[in-house]
């Protein structure tokens, strides 16, 4: 592909080790409720913002709780440990040699009050010409709308840009947006807290559900 002219990177499980604090926050936030949340469907979710995640499960769980209770719990649950987050070194060398050769931005279906945080504690935030967060589209993953968003902010045709994601939604919605994608999951291999479910033949990811005793 021609050199591009701008990077886009997405945050969580990109630039920042945190997709298994996410997951371990959600587990204990929808613990109480009897809600059985597998690790590859959260996975299967990536990309969605924390509100829409919340949604689904008190739909799919058939409970009438209000999901931005709920999101919000499971964020309060990860920013107790959001001092533990470390950099994805492959994915961060790659911002690292291309810092003031190119402009550069974070395209995040995260929230910016948890966002931001974590890019400072991996020592990044100030590398970027723009942060973009899930408030500023109203549209999210798979849709293109965040990228869009994010290559107006950065002045630069959205087929010049070149991102780094490790979700298909992301994936999907950098390709929806006429961008090239590199998906980082080719450049490390992601940690998980339970073993990999989708390893057994003829496996898909399970629906979350609630269980009952």
């Amino acid at each position: 592909m021609p050199q591009p002219a701008a990077l886009i990177f997405d945050c969580d499980g990109t630039l920042a080790d945190t997709m298994p604090a996410h997951y371990e926050a959600w587990v204990a936030a929808v613990q109480p409720h009897g809600i059985d949340f597998p690790e590859d469907t959260f996975y299967a979710w990536g990309g969605l913002p924390t509100r829409q995640v919340a949604t689904r499960l008190l739909a799919e769980a058939g409970l009438t709780i209000d999901p931005e209770d709920l999101a919000l719990q499971k964020e309060f649950l990860f920013e107790r440990t959001m001092h533990s987050v470390r950099a994805i070194e492959p994915v961060v060398n790659v911002a690292r040699a291309a810092r003031g050769h190119c402009p550069m931005a974070v395209a995040t279906s995260g929230m910016r009050k948890v966002i931001e945080p974590v890019l400072d504690i991996i020592g990044v935030r100030d590398w970027f010409q723009a942060v973009v967060t899930c408030e500023d589209v109203s549209r999210h993953k798979p849709e293109p709308d965040i990228y869009l968003e994010t290559a107006r902010r950065l002045r630069v045709p959205p087929q010049c840009c070149l991102v780094y994601e490790d979700t298909d939604p992301g994936l999907e919605a950098a390709r929806r947006a006429g961008m090239a994608c590199i998906d980082v999951r080719t450049l490390y291999t992601p940690r998980r807290v339970t073993p990999v479910r989708s390893a057994c033949p003829d496996y898909s990811p399970q629906r979350p559900r609630r269980v009952t005793k």
